[in-house]
């Protein structure tokens, strides 16, 4: 460069001060590769906007950082387009928007396996003894954070959290799937494909709906969790419970009319009043008490089981949150009860 200088000054065709502000320059450019040889890279970002490129711009990303309120009453600037997303045990949600987080929730060696192949390469950050801290998650570099219910956000977490990064926080985004799906897809820039997913949801709901009516109407459906900590009958407020019966329309158990659970023992089979039961084995750890339960002459005179209306079904999905796992949880209730 300097060479190419002296000519130009030579042949008369930059002055002096041109040439000078050029050198100085030259020399910020070169000292800027120099820099850059030596840096340590950032982790890999997740390419969450390239639905921008491939969708003919469909995808209605904010241009700007939005400043929103959560459900907690903070205000929150989320960035314009988030790359690096946070959002413990919302991954199926996530992955509906085409988004693959940095981190996904675990509990001990337990995660949620339906979700695996998308989430092939996320590091798993186990939850059993509480969220991680702030240093752990600061190892990941969020633009955004997202917490589920207020478990996640108490005890100090949410503003630990907010000093790593923009921090949204649901109050219960189990308790409507739904919303809480249009909520994220406002928060980073998915809103199309919200829309997309739901009104696909909704209509294999009324697909499901009426091949239900045709040869289930009026039954009612009992779905029994068997865990580590007991049995329990579920109700119809949250995961597989909230498909059948809110969705559904099937018929819950007088247990839980009016509770979202009910404990469930030899002494209280007589009084479930059934014509189909699904079982869930939690990770594996009810199968004694299934044996217990399911070898019992009690057991054995419930209609249901008379009839062969017992279903043992994936813990994998039917204790999952998210479309991905409803849409699961749909197919299999008109695989089995629909004949």
């Amino acid at each position: 460069m300097r060479v190419m200088l002296h000519r130009l000054r030579l042949a008369g065709r930059l002055p002096m001060s041109v040439l000078l502000c050029l050198v100085i320059a030259g020399g910020l450019l070169a000292g800027c590769g120099t820099a850059n040889k030596g840096a340590t890279p950032a982790p890999e970002a997740n390419t969450n906007d390239k639905s921008a490129a491939t969708d003919g711009g469909k995808s209605q990303a904010p241009a700007k950082e939005q400043v929103v309120k959560d459900e907690l009453g903070h205000e929150v600037k989320v960035p314009a387009v988030p790359q690096r997303v946070f959002a413990p045990y919302l991954e199926d949600s996530l992955l509906k928007l085409g988004i693959k987080p940095v981190a996904q929730w675990s509990s001990g060696t337990q995660g949620q396996d339906y979700l695996q192949q998308e989430l092939s390469g996320v590091p798993r950050l186990d939850f059993s003894g509480g969220p991680p801290s702030p240093e752990v998650l600061m190892a990941y570099n969020p633009d955004l954070i997202i917490l589920q219910n207020n478990s996640y956000s108490g005890n100090g977490n949410y503003e630990k959290y907010a000093k790593v990064a923009p921090t949204y926080a649901f109050t219960n985004a189990s308790g409507d799937v739904e919303e809480s799906l249009t909520t994220l897809g406002s928060l980073l820039g998915k809103t199309a494909e919200a829309e997309q997913a739901l009104k696909a949801y909704r209509q294999k709901v009324q697909e499901a709906k009426g091949k239900l009516d045709q040869a289930a109407k009026g039954k009612k459906v009992a779905v029994i969790r068997f865990a580590a900590r007991g049995v329990s009958l579920m109700g119809g407020n949250y995961m597989s419970g909230q498909v059948l019966y809110q969705k559904l329309g099937l018929g819950k158990p007088k247990l839980v009319e009016k509770e979202n659970s009910a404990a469930i023992s030899l002494e209280i089979l007589p009084q479930l009043d059934v014509d189909y039961i699904f079982i869930i084995n939690q990770y594996g750890q009810g199968t004694e008490r299934i044996k217990e339960i399911t070898d019992s002459p009690i057991w054995k005179a419930m209609p249901a089981v008379k009839q062969g209306q017992v279903f043992e079904v994936s813990d994998k999905y039917w204790l999952g949150n998210g479309l991905i796992a409803y849409e699961k949880i749909i197919d299999d209730t008109v695989k089995h009860l629909v004949k």
